[in-house]
């Protein structure tokens, strides 16, 4: 199977990817593009009706009707077991595993006063836990590969919040966590673990744009950057990347200047630290720490 242009045709020859979420929208532009590249993949998807078609095997059929490799798993990436069984199914159908795609998650618009614990213990399950167990499943794998790599989907509210998101903003803030935590691990592996947070219509979203916002949308724009993430030519880690529409960015965590904290000019340091330039992006928390230490003259409070 390869790219009708030959575009990437081979960076992902002899690879092997789990892609978690890949019976529709995202998740299955991922397996497709994936297996366009080369790579043999593992398309999860959740069979909770059998009395109705897999969507894994469906994508799965169209990946083997172009010549590739594939395989579905029905795992609920919820489960606790499930990256396990994910990765042991690779294993025993392709005999390696080098990247895996947790795109699986769910949406919720609800505000905190009418959510119960329940409500927002599922929203993690499957959001940030289905990512975790994957990836610790898969690590000592991703590890004997020559590049090992993780995507895990963000979002945009994970990084700047929003009304009646507190669940779904926590569980994809706590991933973005995740990836620079781990990108930090990694490193002498060469595992590169790195997030995306996608702006794509699909069945999650398109209701909640309008129509002609959701043209300029296609999930299809998203996913050569999902497969150079998790391909070999990949050189960075810990990054959270914007994309959709055919546009790109980077997004940060970032600090600005110190400012003194005076007795009785607590508000005024409050407001001065939230204006203090210049903003500073940081390879871990100890180089944060290091540079917050630093002994350079700090800024008085307004």
């Amino acid at each position: 199977m390869s790219r009708p242009d030959g575009e990437g045709a081979s960076d992902h020859a002899g690879r092997v990817v789990i892609v978690t979420g890949a019976g529709k929208g995202l998740g299955r532009t991922y397996a497709l593009e994936l297996a366009a590249r080369g790579a043999a993949v593992v398309v999860n998807n959740r069979w909770s009706d059998r009395g109705q078609p897999s969507s894994a095997e469906a994508v799965v059929a169209e990946i083997r009707a172009q010549g590739g490799r594939a395989a579905a798993s029905y795992e609920d990436a919820s489960d606790r077991g499930a990256g396990e069984a994910m990765v042991a199914q690779a294993l025993a159908e392709f005999g390696r595993l080098d990247a895996i795609v947790s795109n699986a998650g769910v949406p919720q618009t609800r505000r905190l006063h009418k959510q119960t614990w329940e409500d927002f213990k599922a929203i993690f399950d499957i959001n940030f836990f289905g990512a975790f167990h994957l990836i610790q499943a898969a690590w000592p794998h991703l590890s004997a590969s020559e590049a090992g790599r993780v995507v895990v989907s963000a979002s945009s509210a994970g990084l700047h919040g929003g009304d009646g998101m507190a669940a779904y903003a926590s569980s994809k803030a706590a991933l973005i966590g995740l990836v620079r935590g781990l990108a930090v691990e990694g490193r002498l592996r060469n595992v590169m673990v790195n997030a995306v947070a996608p702006y794509a219509a699909t069945a999650m979203t398109v209701q909640h744009v309008a129509p002609e916002t959701a043209a300029r949308m296609a999930p299809a724009d998203v996913a050569p950057l999902a497969a150079w993430l998790a391909g070999p030519d990949c050189d960075v880690s810990g990054r959270t990347l914007v994309v959709g529409g055919g546009r790109l960015r980077a997004a940060f965590s970032v600090e600005g200047a110190p400012v003194l904290l005076q007795q009785g000019l607590i508000a005024e340091g409050v407001h001065t630290a939230l204006m203090a330039g210049p903003w500073e992006a940081y390879a871990d928390a100890h180089e944060a720490f290091a540079a917050f230490m630093d002994e350079r003259p700090a800024l008085e409070p307004a």
